[in-house]
């Protein structure tokens, strides 16, 4: 929803926003909420006070409940309401898109893509579900989009609620498609429909295997999962008319998206200063948790301590066994997970599990249960000397990339 905001402020629109995490006084500011308000867009606690009659309409993401208040102070005043999907194609439609998706590794590929074709010239507008590294202007905009004067735009589309349907693209790419928010079957039906009718170029992870090229492996990001996202983006670019040489050169200065495997420092450890590397990153599902794992462990041989937060209660409903599997499998003697409790983002759902499900099922297995933050601090950093590498990993939690710096700046 922040990329959308600033996708329409780009676009010369007036900009208000609602957000849970803001109170009935000042509430709290995120840097992207901070970035937001700097540009101008009034901030407003989600309580239906940012809607009034001069609102032109109101858009929404398919987490918003019909009990919200805002939303049902729109339909009182006969507002619009228009889903973001809609919303984001709207705000796109003057350009040739170019939507990426698929189960992981999307936002990578669309932050790719987007910096290969500025490089080679493009000018798009890019609008992604995740920080690209250095594209927030010292703060001052929303780092997950750029504008552009080309012909053509990248964004990342979700399948998360089956709304990148919504979208007409000129070109595609998926990635791949597991179980995640839905099944493999129903998955694959979603993205079957999404690249029906795509009169562009498409590049199919699920129908061609994406084995990555030498020049692909030149990209400055860990793992093979990084070298496959760079060929799914580095494909599309080429069929889209990119020139060789200007790729290679571009693929060469990636600078990388914030939360996905980011390097963000090394832990100080008592007068020596010198512990594990700390990383941040947004896996949340087992897949990316898996190929985060692998890599920090390939990299790391002391030891990886990885903090997770599941991001919702039916995320971890769904994927339980499946996470206690791939967690069992991978984790080595001398890593450790500690689990955070799930990450509550309000609303009404089943509350009836929590992480000590997940721990549960991983009797004997280097794993630990940690009540808040804080807890995690004191954990990771008594760890830390026989570390290699510490992650904080989960999506939604702004409070992990928090910790993940404060481990690196405070002793």
């Amino acid at each position: 929803m922040s990329a959308l905001a600033q996708a329409f402020l780009d676009a010369g629109s007036r900009v208000t926003g609602a957000d849970r995490s803001l109170g009935a006084g000042d509430g709290a500011r995120t840097p992207v909420l901070a970035a937001l308000e700097r540009e101008g867009v009034r901030l407003y606690p989600d309580d239906g006070s940012g809607v009034d009659a001069s609102t032109s309409r109101v858009i929404v993401s398919t987490a918003v409940e019909e009990t919200n208040a805002g939303l049902r102070k729109a339909k009182e005043l006969g507002i619009p309401v228009t889903h973001r999907a809609a919303a984001l194609a709207e705000v796109l439609s003057s350009r040739k898109l170019v939507a990426v998706a698929g189960t992981c590794g999307k936002s990578t590929v669309t932050a790719i893509l987007g910096h290969l074709l500025v490089g080679c010239g493009f000018a798009p507008v890019v609008v992604n579900g995740a920080q690209i590294v250095g594209w927030d202007a010292a703060g001052t905009r929303v780092g997950s989009t750029r504008a552009g004067a080309g012909s053509f735009a990248v964004a990342e589309v979700d399948e998360s609620d089956k709304s990148l349907v919504a979208f007409r693209p000129y070109a595609a790419i998926v990635t791949n498609a597991s179980a995640d928010h839905y099944s493999k079957a129903e998955m694959d039906a979603v993205f079957d429909a999404f690249v029906k009718d795509v009169p562009g170029p498409v590049v199919d992870g699920r129908k061609t295997a994406i084995v990555p090229s030498e020049l692909a492996r030149t990209i400055p990001l860990p793992g093979e999962h990084n070298a496959v996202n760079a060929e799914c983006a580095l494909r599309m670019a080429r069929l889209l008319g990119a020139d060789e040489a200007a790729l290679a050169a571009a693929l060469r200065t990636f600078p990388g998206v914030d939360r996905r495997l980011q390097r963000i420092g090394v832990c100080a450890v008592g007068e020596a200063g010198q512990g594990p590397v700390v990383y941040d990153d947004y896996a949340h599902n087992p897949e990316k948790l898996h190929a985060m794992l692998a890599t920090l462990q390939g990299a790391y041989p002391k030891g990886v301590a990885v903090l997770w937060r599941p991001h919702g209660y039916a995320p971890l409903r769904k994927m339980g066994d499946a996470l206690a599997q791939m967690f069992r499998e991978t984790l080595r003697p001398q890593d450790g997970l500690f689990l955070l409790p799930v990450y509550d983002a309000g609303g009404t759902t089943d509350r009836s599990i929590n992480s000590d499900l997940l721990a549960n099922a991983l009797a004997g297995a280097p794993v630990a249960l940690v009540k808040d933050l804080d807890e995690a601090e004191q954990v990771l950093r008594a760890r830390a000397p026989g570390l290699g590498a510490i992650v904080t990993a989960g999506a939604r939690d702004p409070g992990l990339p928090v910790l993940a710096r404060r481990l690196v700046e405070q002793q």
